[in-house]
């Protein structure tokens, strides 16, 4: 920290004139997750997969050292039942404890992709998003009520297990990809109507 860089909590006291209460508070609670999350990934460079780590000659003729990329992210839709879906993506994930407890995030070298799973009255689609890979580096596998997308791309490695609805047909599965979009549908089973037994 330079002699010109204010603590959030000083700059709020000066801002509003010396007045102490809410603010400090607040900025001191922002500063008390900075360094948190400081701590959290401190040494973190020592448990970077090595296939995240590049190393090169620049132009320059220096030597230059790139990490990454490392993505932590997650989405939240409603579903049809109105309760919220969280859905994480990305290769670094909180420990069991969570980014504010004890534990270290885990980084793996796959990066496991945004999706969205949609249904419909007579379908079931699959959204993946897949960006900077090649069509014929991605295998897709269905079974029971499962869905695995991967891509066997060295410098883009994604993969995710989706559960899909029970009432998938996975033997009516087509997809597309097109600008880094991956789109799986099924057609859903046909539901049986039912049947009256007659007793013999």
């Amino acid at each position: 920290m330079s002699s010109d860089d204010i603590e959030p909590f000083d700059w709020a006291r000066r801002f509003f004139g010396g007045r102490r209460g809410f603010f400090d508070d607040m900025f001191r609670g922002f500063d008390e997750m900075r360094r948190e999350m400081e701590r959290e990934f401190e040494g973190i460079e020592k448990r970077i997969p090595k296939d995240l780590v590049r190393e090169y000659t620049a132009p320059e003729g220096g030597k230059v050292r790139e990490v990454g990329p490392m993505v932590y992210g997650y989405s939240m839709t409603v579903g049809p039942d109105g309760k919220p879906k969280i859905r994480e993506f990305g290769n670094v994930k909180p420990s069991r404890r969570g980014f504010g407890g004890f534990g270290r995030p885990e980084i793996s070298g796959e990066t496991e992709p945004l999706i969205d799973v949609t249904t419909t009255d007579k379908e079931v689609k699959v959204v993946v998003e897949m960006p900077g890979v090649s069509k014929d580096k991605i295998k897709i596998n269905a079974y029971g009520n499962t869905l695995e997308v991967k891509s066997e791309d060295a410098q883009r490695k994604y993969h995710r297990t989706i559960e899909i609805p029970s009432e998938t047909d996975i033997e009516t599965a087509k997809s597309t990809y097109n600008n880094g979009i991956l789109e799986i549908s099924f057609e859903k089973k046909l539901q049986s109507k039912g049947k009256t037994i007659k007793v013999e």
